[in-house]
């Protein structure tokens, strides 16, 4: 009996209990259907997936219907039987215990702040350079732009989610503006200039389109479990949960397919191909030709829409996956005092200060490793924003057929359709998809061209060395990180009680 393991699942810290006591119910239907626009459709990639041409659009269907769909369901299922504060965390901690959760939320994590730091925000740069305010590439001003992007969207973060949770909702709105007025402009653009159909040999899938673009679409149509991590902020996440996710899935799929077939549609690909940072912008331009005199003004309308979208989409993932990590900690596999949540704001303050530190270091960082270019360092950073983000869904995907299986007994409002087989189907499916995502991420151009890796698909001006060696330099300093933290919790995880959220 002395060596008998313990199962810790249902069991939470003496600290999380204290924490969550802060915690006040602000999030209903309405907020977690516009805070679900505002994660999954991202507008930072929109360019990336049309300069693929017919290819862009192809790919991004076939994985609406054989992973969004699975995704959506997957996480309706679990969002809404362990509605918990933590969302993504408690689901892979109750599966596969507390080291493997803490390791994979340390992921999940980081990817927001570097991704802020080293994407949103050179787009942000990039967006006021070209449209607003004029300035040299690598300039102070480009500087403080970045500063100010990434910490107001800590500070938003900060926030009450009484108040924060408004963002979000600008931001969508801010989407449906964009992408509708975008969507009509074009088929405008179409009727003067006539359609620039692409040859029906260009829609033929091919190898090297799909390992290019899955890393980049599996990373747009991720974000179905970030308001679960707010899941005690809910006010009733067992009905609403299911019922958000399912009508922004459908939502979500307009919202990416519309203004990517315009844009395949009436722009040559050659015409945005290879502009990175601003080739949604780059489309809008030539689109808005149509405007005459007024175009410069419905550019920078639209180019405005496309800052607030930025902004929103940066707090929106802020605000969840620091919760996420705020409750690992607390949990045990962190430092206790990253965890604490404010007692006015009720929102983990001291884990949103971290994500702004690191963001900063990754924008520094992005903007050494692009010489000055925001192009260039853009093209090198999103490759390993993708990349934290493909590894860690590899774990919460699992977790369902896991928790299906090790508590059985948990009401569930909503379940995965088919049974246990529709339970295996969706996590197996999704769980592949993010191990293709994560290989192909770490070795661009894979088995294409008739090469093991064909150099031709790395990000322009990255070498193979350089690319390969930032991509296992970043997960090595990720997996360290988890390490010591696992190791600071150590007294935190030794005061264990039972969680009383958990009802079986």
């Amino acid at each position: 009996m002395a060596n008998e393991q313990v199962d810790e699942s249902g069991l939470i810290t003496a600290a999380s209990l204290v924490e969550k006591a802060k915690l006040r119910q602000h999030f209903g239907r309405f907020d977690i259907f516009f805070f679900l626009l505002c994660t999954i459709v991202g507008v930072d990639t929109l360019g990336q997936v049309a300069s693929a041409g017919p290819q862009g659009f192809l790919w991004l269907i076939f994985l609406c219907i054989f992973f969004f769909v699975p995704y959506g369901l997957l996480t309706a299922e679990l969002g809404a039987a362990f509605p918990e504060e933590g969302g993504p965390y408690i689901w892979t901690r109750m599966a596969f215990g507390r080291k493997v959760a803490g390791l994979n939320a340390i992921f999940y994590w980081f990817a927001n702040p570097v991704w802020i730091g080293a994407t949103l925000a050179l787009l942000c740069i990039s967006a006021i350079q070209n449209y607003f305010w004029h300035f040299a590439d690598g300039s102070n001003v480009g500087l403080i732009i970045g500063l100010v992007f990434i910490w107001f969207s800590v500070w938003t973060a900060i926030l009450s989610f009484g108040v924060g949770k408004w963002i979000p909702t600008l931001g969508a709105f801010s989407r449906l503006i964009m992408i509708g007025t975008f969507s009509i402009t074009t088929l405008i653009y179409a009727v003067k200039h006539g359609l620039h159909l692409p040859a029906g040999a260009t829609w033929s899938p091919t190898w090297a389109s799909f390992i290019a673009l899955t890393p980049l679409l599996f990373y747009n149509l991720v974000g179905f479990e970030l308001p679960s991590s707010a899941g005690d902020e809910m006010k009733n996440p067992q009905k609403d949960v299911p019922y958000t996710v399912l009508r922004a899935m459908i939502t979500s799929i307009l919202l990416y397919g519309l203004p990517i077939l315009a844009i395949v549609c009436v722009i040559p690909p050659e015409d945005i191909k290879g502009k990175g940072v601003s080739a949604f912008l780059d489309a809008v331009d030539t689109v808005f030709s149509v405007y005459g005199s007024a175009s410069g003004i419905m550019i920078k309308f639209v180019a405005f829409m496309f800052i607030i979208a930025l902004i929103s989409s940066g707090s929106s993932w802020l605000m969840g996956a620091d919760r996420a990590q705020a409750i690992a900690a607390i949990d045990g596999t962190g430092p206790k005092w990253i965890g604490q949540f404010s007692s006015r704001f009720g929102t983990p303050v001291h884990v949103n200060y971290i994500s702004g530190l690191v963001a900063t270091l990754a924008f520094v960082f992005a903007e050494k490793a692009g010489g000055g270019s925001t192009a260039q360092a853009f093209n090198i950073m999103i490759g390993i924003v993708l990349l934290f983000t493909t590894i860690s869904y590899l774990v919460i995907f699992p977790s369902l057929i896991k928790l299906r299986k090790s508590h059985p007994n948990v009401e569930r409002p909503y379940k995965v359709p088919g049974g246990m087989a529709g339970v295996w189907v969706c996590a197996v499916i999704t769980t592949m998809w993010s191990a293709i995502a994560t290989i192909a991420g770490i070795f661009p151009g894979i088995f294409t061209n008739g090469h093991i890796l064909d150099d031709s698909a790395l990000p322009e001006g990255v070498t193979r060395t350089a690319f390969t060696s930032y991509a296992f330099i970043a997960i090595g300093v990720t997996l360290l990180v988890g390490i010591v933290f696992y190791i600071m919790g150590g007294k935190t995880r030794s005061e264990l009680v039972r969680d009383p959220e958990l009802v079986e």
